[in-house]
């Protein structure tokens, strides 16, 4: 066995990816090289620390050294100053892992210090292509465990004991799935995971995937066990190729040491593998549409009951979790339901992993207890709002969740607290907005993704989305009329009321939850003409503020309509409004920020 004084991880997600963090480690391997230091040190790519916001990242081992917004430029620094020189590279280090001369550890972070990591425990940590870094964290023992010392009925009680509530979508128990499943007798079974993770700004399931993929492989070969399956798919958006590599690579590892497939650990126990790519339609994130485009069908929801449990894919008995429930089950059976519920709130046990983005420093991915509340996660974590514009509000649950304000941002949370509050857990995006949204073009702009989205199949949501669209379009554009509110709300609790599927059932949200709480918004749009915010172009005015005009006329020279009006160097500028097109050039090119916008 090769051993090493020193190992130097480099995040190999997609953002870090996309940021040449590749390019960052064939520089490390010519630069070990050169040094002579190949034979000590060595580089291992791992899947997403977490931090997008400081990618590239490297961190050596075994000083724990965290280097952020790495670039090729820095590699032979580091190389030669702390690999071959044993010299901290101090002004490359991460802002907060460095204090009074001492390396913090990744616990002791502020971005971390209040995560708790059970799903994304191995995401950053292992080389997720090599499965012998997986059984060294444990992999595989949970599924040994319960094909030697487990009955499948045990098992399943386990799962029911911790309160692990499914992560996707509605929370409905893990356990009472598994139940319903394993009750159907005799026949072909199937263990599906959703891994249609479609979501704008959700990046999670993508993330445990890449990151340590065995894990997800090793939970569907438990829960085959546990309900008397012998086949699984998982299901995967086609716009993961690292993610669908990566699986691949592991399913092809775990058949060549005999941890799928025949006879799995000589038990008898068979449990076979497939991947199927989806075209990126976001419902197919409902698990009848899903299992549907597994078939080979349109992705389109089939009518409920029968559920997949009793009736799934090909009309068999199917079991069906997204990535993030599966990557709980293995901790689940090896630490016991016990320590699992220890962890959350009385019906919302465990940890949840966010993605949080939008006006946020600290953007990335974040596992943390359920019952933390939305300021330790925005303010703590996230570490604030940037250039010190104030909180507004946060979207949970994507397009399907709602609006949460600064009045509730120290309510905990969970399922049953967003769901109060015209919100939902949902996969786990959480998008985060400051004093420059206008919340009724935030509405629009999510219920335009799923009027996008939705697969047509039922009137409520086919044609009901669109005149909702359309009567946000008025308002937005100065022409709204004060009962196109009433009957904007009206047609949403009617389209969640009768909608077929989730998609559809849900995509009143995001309306429905900024009419709570932005109710002025609106009203503002419509009864003054006006966007507080100064986001929607068409209720927006341009003036030039007489005292802070310097007669340069730039603002002129920019203007592609020519309303601009004045002498250079002798008369204040003005501008004509009924030619103005409101294209805020003159606002990005006025220097003495003369041009008010309101």
């Amino acid at each position: 066995m090769d051993l090493y004084r020193a190992h130097v991880l480099v995040c190999g997600g997609t953002g870090c990816t996309a940021s040449n963090s590749e390019a960052i480690m064939e520089k490390f391997e010519k630069e070990l090289v050169k040094q002579h230091l190949d034979q000590e040190v060595k580089v291992i790519k791992t899947g997403c620390f977490g931090l997008c916001e400081a990618g590239p990242i490297c961190i050596v081992y075994p000083e724990g050294a965290f280097y952020s917004r790495v670039q090729v430029q820095d590699v032979s620094t580091i190389v030669e100053e702390h690999l071959l020189k044993g010299r901290i590279v101090k002004d490359l280090l991460y802002k907060g892992a460095f204090e009074k001369d001492t390396i913090r550890s990744l616990n002791n972070v502020d971005f971390y210090k209040k995560q708790k990591r059970i799903a994304l425990r191995n995401c950053g940590v292992i080389d997720p292509e090599n499965i012998n870094e997986y059984i060294a964290m444990d992999g595989y023992k949970a599924l040994g465990k319960v094909l030697i010392e487990m009955e499948p009925m045990e098992v399943i009680k386990m799962v029911q004991q911790s309160g692990l509530r499914g992560r996707g979508g509605g929370g409905f128990p893990t356990g009472k799935k598994w139940e319903f499943a394993s009750k159907i007798k005799g026949g072909q079974k199937y263990v599906v995971c959703n891994a249609d993770e479609g979501d704008p700004g959700a990046f999670m399931d993508r993330s445990i995937l890449e990151g340590d993929p065995h894990a997800v492989i090793e939970a569907m070969a438990i829960a085959g066990y546990a309900i008397g399956a012998d086949e699984g798919y998982v299901y995967v958006r086609a716009e993961y190729p690292i993610a669908v590599k990566r699986l691949q690579i592991a399913i092809n590892q775990a058949k060549e040491m005999g941890l799928l497939g025949e006879n799995i650990f000589n038990t008898g126990f068979n449990f076979n593998l497939n991947i199927r790519l989806g075209a990126g339609a976001f419902v197919c994130g409902e698990e009848t549409a899903l299992l549907n485009s597994i078939e080979g069908k349109r992705g389109m929801p089939r009518p409920r009951p029968p559920f997949p449990a009793n009736k799934g894919l090909w009309q068999k008995p199917t079991l069906l979790s997204n990535v993030e429930t599966y990557a709980n089950i293995a901790q689940i059976i090896l630490n016991g339901p016990e320590w699992f519920s220890g962890i959350g709130t009385e019906k919302s046990k465990g940890t949840k992993v966010f993605a949080l983005t939008g006006k946020i420093n600290n953007t990335g991915l974040v596992e943390i207890p359920m019952g933390t509340t939305l300021r330790e996660v925005i303010f703590e974590i996230g570490g604030g709002i940037p250039d010190g514009k104030k909180f507004k509000a946060v979207q949970t649950g994507g397009p399907s969740g709602g609006c949460i304000t600064r009045d509730h941002l120290d309510t905990p949370i969970d399922y049953d607290n967003l769901i109060e509050l015209s919100s939902m857990m949902g996969s786990g995006g959480m998008v985060v907005m400051d004093e420059d949204n206008c919340m009724v073009d935030i509405a629009k702009f999510f219920l335009k993704f799923t009027m996008d989205e939705s697969c047509g199949k039922c009137p409520p949501c086919r044609i009901g989305t669109k005149r909702m669209y359309e009567i946000l379009e008025k308002i937005t554009s100065g022409q709204g009329e004060p009962e196109d509110i009433d009957r904007l709300e009206k047609l949403a609790y009617n389209i969640k009321a009768s909608a077929l599927c989730g998609l559809g059932q849900t995509s009143p949200n995001p309306i429905l939850s900024t009419l709570r709480f932005f109710r002025d918004e609106y009203e503002a749009h419509v009864n003054e003409k006006r966007c507080p915010a100064g986001v929607c172009q068409e209720l927006l005015t341009y003036s030039i503020n007489p005292e802070l005009c310097k007669k340069c006329g730039i603002c002129a020279g920019k203007c592609p309509v020519e309303c601009i009006s004045g002498e250079k160097g002798k008369t204040v500028y003005s501008i004509n409004k009924d030619k103005c097109i409101k294209c805020g050039a003159c606002l990005e090119a006025c220097p003495f920020k003369a041009i008010i916008k309101s």
